[in-house]
């Protein structure tokens, strides 16, 4: 399983690309899986609901299944938050992992930066980092890739992790 990360600053379009990016390694035949690190509190249960019910309860894990889709519900419940190796060991196989935040995660990432959120550029700091997508021309010696040509950022990818 080849990883590849996105990093950038709140507003700057990441899960727009990943969205756009997804159906183009689809397309090519590329089992795609997505992990996303969420810095705030998160539910995808429902208040009301026999799981959201059992989960107040106390229980530990619980998995809701259908005949289209399953989820696996984890409480810490005040342990640490597994680490990134952790997590991914969760996941079926696939060709490609596609990971949204984990930014400290030693794998390679395309920092997508916008400049109307005001934030500075992140690759001078995390040596990850290996293209920058962008709405503008930036100055860098990482390769720049337009943050509209979708094509070329997974073409990109592609090459990168030697999928293409």
């Amino acid at each position: 399983m080849k990883s590849f990360g996105f990093a950038g600053w709140s507003g700057s379009g990441k899960t727009t690309l990943i969205e756009k990016l997804i159906p183009r390694f689809s397309q090519i035949g590329l089992r795609v899986s997505l992990i996303k690190h969420a810095h705030h509190t998160f539910d995808v249960d429902h208040p009301g609901k026999d799981s959201y019910r059992h989960r107040q309860a106390g229980a530990s894990e619980i998995l809701v299944t259908s005949s289209r889709r399953w989820v696996l519900m984890h409480e810490l419940r005040g342990a640490a938050e597994p680490t990134f190796e952790e997590q991914i060991k969760h996941f079926s196989p696939c060709d490609l992992l596609l990971v949204e935040g984990f930014k400290h995660a030693p794998i390679p990432k395309l920092e997508v930066w916008r400049a109307l959120t005001g934030e500075p550029l992140l690759h001078p700091n995390d040596p990850h980092i290996v293209a920058v997508a962008s709405d503008r021309a930036l100055d860098t010696k990482l390769p720049v890739l337009s943050l509209d040509d979708d094509q070329s950022i997974a073409q990109f990818i592609l090459a990168h992790l030697r999928l293409a």
